[in-house]
């Protein structure tokens, strides 16, 4: 049982902190007036819901990755790589967190249900034949990353169902975490090539036939050139207190590519980032800053926003 439990991962739950802006977002953009117990109610009952189903698509995708992990040098030793998992197991397994999940996230909203059953899906694009688009240059990254929109917008629905986020916002949050992906991508073609070969770095994950170190960088720092050019659309039509956040966003993207180019980097463990105890204090000061340029209005800065020429 052990072994199910390690392949449901519940230590990779720490990921879905990427709710958490979309429930801010929502807040501070939305206006609406909010009772807290029900505020409380969807924020506790979703995240149950956003875990259920993370875990269903990691169930699946270590049982589908089984045959790849082999080549990696420490992925080599989880239970669907050593028989420590049985595929009838590990099936229904899946079909029960699946349940679980999309069953739980009923109990918040429709809106919130159909945002889940999409992340699950996601899963199965991601995971399985035909489709398995981790295996396709490019697409693997993009597609793993939009379940970063996907969060956020469940963490959107907890709030408020009557409106939609902006699109500059989940193209913002998508790009920014085709950015973080592409990095743990770097990170990881980097470990598997000074341990090994390019050619067992393939055999572990097909597009890595098509990477080199070059390439992924070039397509990171293009990744993180999209979430400021897109943030700065959303900060102007809609927030532009958050002018102050986004330098400091800028050195959490530096300090987050600093730390992939460590040996046996946690950028491969986004999972294991508590580790780096100074980045999770900046990241914590982020938080902060981020939520006070949320629900806070600075006049000052609105000039900023005038169309106008400033005459001499």
């Amino acid at each position: 049982m052990r072994n199910y439990i390690r392949i449901a991962r519940p230590d990779h739950w720490i990921k879905n902190i990427f709710v958490i802006p979309g429930i801010v977002f929502a807040m501070g953009l939305s206006r609406e007036t909010y009772y807290v117990d029900t505020i409380i109610f969807n924020i506790i009952v979703g995240m149950i819901s956003t875990c259920l189903i993370a875990s269903a698509n990691y169930t699946i995708n270590e049982w589908l990755d089984a045959p790849f992990d082999r080549f990696h040098p420490i992925k080599k030793n989880r239970p669907a790589v050593s028989a420590g998992v049985k595929a009838k197991g590990v099936y229904i397994q899946y079909v029960i967190l699946l349940i679980a999940g999309l069953s739980t996230a009923w109990a918040v909203s429709i809106e919130f249900a159909s945002v889940m059953a999409v992340l699950a899906m996601m899963g199965v694009v991601y995971n399985v034949e035909p489709l398995r688009s981790k295996d396709k240059p490019f697409l693997d990254v993009l597609s793993e990353s939009i379940n970063n929109p996907l969060r956020l917008l469940g963490g959107w629905f907890m709030v408020t169902n009557n409106y939609l986020p902006p699109v500059s916002l989940l193209l913002g949050y998508w790009f920014g975490g085709a950015f973080l992906m592409a990095i743990k991508r770097f990170s990881e073609y980097r470990m598997i090539v000074e341990a090994d070969t390019e050619e067992n770095a393939a055999l572990y994950r097909k597009s890595f036939g098509f990477y080199n170190e070059e390439i992924q960088l070039n397509y990171s720092f293009f990744f993180a050139l999209c979430t400021v050019f897109v943030l700065g659309v959303f900060l102007i039509k809609y927030k532009i207190e958050l002018l102050i956040f986004v330098p400091f966003l800028a050195g959490l993207f530096c300090w987050y590519f600093h730390i992939s180019l460590k040996a046996d980097s946690a950028a491969q463990k986004p999972e294991k980032l508590y580790r780096e105890k100074a980045m999770m204090l900046y990241v914590l000061f982020l938080v902060i800053l981020f939520s006070a340029c949320m629900l806070i209005d600075i006049p000052l800065l609105h000039p900023l926003l005038d169309s106008m020429l400033i005459p001499l």
